[in-house]
């Protein structure tokens, strides 16, 4: 075989078998983007969030999770933590609203995004995170399972970590709707079918216990929904008549027909856009 056909075969398998991740500069941002494809962790110069005061209605999760992070941060013990519940009530602004809080008196914690597709790639990036001086919090959005999806294996690496146990410096908060991650009516379907229907689903549905924090979000009441727009125009100095502010609420979250604080949110950003002030 020639030298050019060697030479060939080499770079083929090169690409194959891509060269190791570099660390990156974790004193770059206090946010990352972990990619696959090639595998990367992407620094995020300005992290999408409002702060922690904005967050209405949410107090008794507000509160326990800023305490569990904080204590992560000082490097003391610290629960991986499962944020689930209705739809729009915050439990993704919570956990970056509580990284945003707490990262300038702890520059050393970091925030990491992994998507939930990229679960399977898990095991390389704590391998990765393990040996740094950083405290990190890996963060999924929206985490659901289907029957035939294997990827909450993969989640177990972050959860039980293996022979070798979750890296100290690492810790996994999560959202969901679904309090056991995965459709009520699909864990009924199959205990229904199954030989054991105790042990059917008892892995999957397991997964969900093995976060020491469980937060629950519930749908808001009118009184929380309209005070939440209220705060949003105190911290924007956005100038209204409040029974106007009030009557045009009310209507905006009925022809939506939910109530939750993204709702309330969505009518704040049309009513700043109105009194001509801009969201940054």
């Amino acid at each position: 075989m020639d030298q050019i056909a060697l030479t060939r075969i080499a770079e083929a398998l090169e690409r194959m078998s891509p060269a190791p991740l570099e660390t990156p500069d974790f004193n770059a941002a206090s946010a990352f983007v972990w990619h696959v494809g090639p595998e990367r962790l992407e620094p995020v110069e300005s992290v999408n969030r409002v702060d922690l005061d904005l967050l209405v209605g949410i107090n008794r999760s507000r509160d326990t999770l800023l305490d569990n992070t904080r204590r992560f941060a000082q490097g003391f013990a610290a629960n991986n933590a499962l944020l689930w519940g209705a739809r729009g009530m915050g439990k993704s602004s919570l956990v970056k609203a509580v990284h945003g809080s707490l990262a300038g008196d702890h520059p050393q914690l970091k925030l990491v995004e992994l998507q939930r597709e990229d679960l399977p790639s898990v095991a390389r990036l704590l391998n990765h995170l393990r040996g740094s001086a950083h405290r990190f919090i890996l963060f999924c959005d929206d985490l659901s399972f289907s029957h035939d999806d294997q990827h909450y294996k993969s989640l177990k690496a972050v959860l039980d970590g293996g022979i070798e146990g979750r890296p100290e410096n690492v810790v996994f908060y999560a959202t969901s709707n679904r309090r056991h991650l995965m459709p009520r009516d699909m864990i009924e379907n199959e205990r229904s079918s199954a030989i054991n229907p105790s042990e059917a689903v008892e892995e999957k549905v397991s997964l969900s216990d093995r976060f020491g924090l469980w937060l629950g979000f519930h749908p808001c009441d009118q009184d929380e929904y309209l005070a939440m727009i209220s705060r949003y125009c105190a911290a924007y100095g956005v100038e209204a008549d409040e029974d106007t502010v009030r009557a045009e609420a009310i209507e905006w979250q009925a022809t939506r027909g939910s109530r939750s604080g993204r709702v309330a949110w969505q009518f704040f950003t049309d009513l700043a856009g109105r009194h001509g002030v801009a969201l940054r």
